[in-house]
């Protein structure tokens, strides 16, 4: 199943997520649906909170579904290690349309459980770094605008409101 993806300003997408305490098979079913939103959006990322639900989980795919050994699953992560700094062009499938140079560390190590609850933990490095840290910000209510400058960040919520007044934006 693709979920309808949801968009900035809704209330879900800047809230800490509820951490995962059922590891059944509706988590996995979840995770499968999750995956095929990502790739049906053209995303290398995705967390429930974009589907709207607040939930700590994010899927990961930095090779566009064409690798299946790229494919993380991250719940109720948590960053434990992060070092040195990049800067690139980021954007999410929750504010389409805009993208911003945003910095972020190089490298990222990041313990999470897996969709068994078994403690798995991941370091990534450039594009994998950028795509686990924006992830887990999602989860924890933090959108990439938040990283622009005021100035930016202003400017694109102005021209989200204009394109909600014109019907633009659902």
């Amino acid at each position: 199943m693709v979920y309808r993806i949801v968009k900035y300003p809704d209330p879900v997408l800047e809230v800490p997520a509820a951490p995962v305490v059922d590891f059944g098979p509706e988590l996995s079913k979840l995770v499968h649906d999750m995956f095929d939103t990502m790739w049906a959006s053209k995303g290398v990322g995705l967390a429930a909170p974009q589907i709207g639900l607040s939930m700590r989980i994010a899927v990961i795919d930095t090779s566009a579904g064409e690798n299946p050994s790229e494919r993380l699953v991250l719940i109720n992560p948590e960053i434990i290690f992060r070092s040195g700094s990049q800067t690139g062009e980021e954007g999410c499938l929750s504010i389409p349309g805009f993208r911003e140079n945003v910095t972020r560390p190089m490298i990222t190590t990041v313990r999470a459980q897996n969709p068994k609850g078994e403690t798995v933990e991941v370091t990534g490095e450039e594009l994998l770094a950028r795509a686990i840290l924006h992830e887990t910000d999602h989860l924890n209510g933090i959108l990439f605008i938040n990283y622009l400058s005021p100035l930016k960040r202003d400017l694109i919520k102005r021209k989200i409101r204009k394109m909600q007044k014109s019907g633009e934006w659902d």
